[in-house]
């Protein structure tokens, strides 16, 4: 893990040195990400991972950019540190180099989460890896054989502030601030091993002890595979959460 860590900050450094020494062509968008997100603890070591995404592509509300499902097997080392490994199936609709047809991906991922609580306050942190194996695409209107793979390593972290004094009420408000940086890596990279940064902040919206509704804004910026294209994005983002306990409690 220490390695995957050095790894990234290298890549990092090295990938805010090129976008300072290359000219930027920047693509301005404006996109809606709706989601629902599942985690069920089944037992005191075991869980499971559901979520399902769906994203617009243009003025908020003008088609479709990408919808994935994403499942995942937990396993809880403690109460505040779990391993998660699963896989994810994402559909990407036709886009400015497949404008006739979507393109498939299939991802196999891995994610290590810990979290800590400052009295009130919660700083979640946690580092995905993804396999990423995009089917290839010969022209506007054909897919080709076969898929283009790449590794994509994830950091993110989540600090969390209630503004209410219970937080599991209903209508409870939470401030959420939430940062991830991507990474590329693999041979088919070559000048893009920065993917993006995603920078968010908003509220959760507590509606039941097991449950909330979550909205804000989220920044991205994107290195695209050409070295010296860029998208810088802004997104609506709205999430609903539930987290199931089915432990015995007797």
């Amino acid at each position: 893990m220490l390695k995957y860590i050095f790894s990234w900050l290298v890549v990092f450094f090295t990938g805010i040195v090129s976008m300072a020494q290359t000219t930027k062509k920047v693509q301005h968008l404006n996109e809606a990400w709706f989601a629902y997100f599942n985690q069920t603890r089944i037992s005191n070591k075991w869980g499971t991972w559901t979520d399902f995404q769906l994203r617009t592509k243009e003025d908020f509300v003008n088609n479709f950019s990408v919808d994935i499902v994403r499942v995942g097997v937990t396993y809880y080392v403690s109460n505040s540190v779990k391993a998660t490994a699963g896989f994810a199936w994402a559909n990407y609709f036709p886009q400015d180099n497949h404008k006739l047809i979507s393109q498939k991906e299939r991802r196999p991922w891995q994610q290590l989460q810990w979290d800590a609580r400052y009295g009130r306050k919660r700083m979640v942190h946690w580092i995905r890896l993804e396999e990423r194996y995009r089917q290839k695409i010969l022209n506007d209107s054909t897919l080709g054989n076969g898929y283009n793979f790449n590794y994509r390593l994830r950091y993110n972290w989540r600090y969390e502030l209630p503004l209410d004094k219970k937080e599991t009420k209903p209508g409870a408000i939470t401030l959420i601030i939430n940062d991830e940086i991507n990474v590329n890596a693999g041979r088919q990279i070559v000048y893009n091993y920065f993917d993006q940064n995603r920078f968010y902040t908003g509220f959760k919206v507590q509606t039941s002890a097991v449950s909330n509704f979550q909205f804000g804004y989220l920044n991205i910026w994107q290195q695209l595979a050409a070295g010296n294209q860029y998208k810088s994005v802004n997104v609506i983002r709205l999430s609903y959460y539930q987290s199931f306990d089915l432990r015995d409690r007797k």
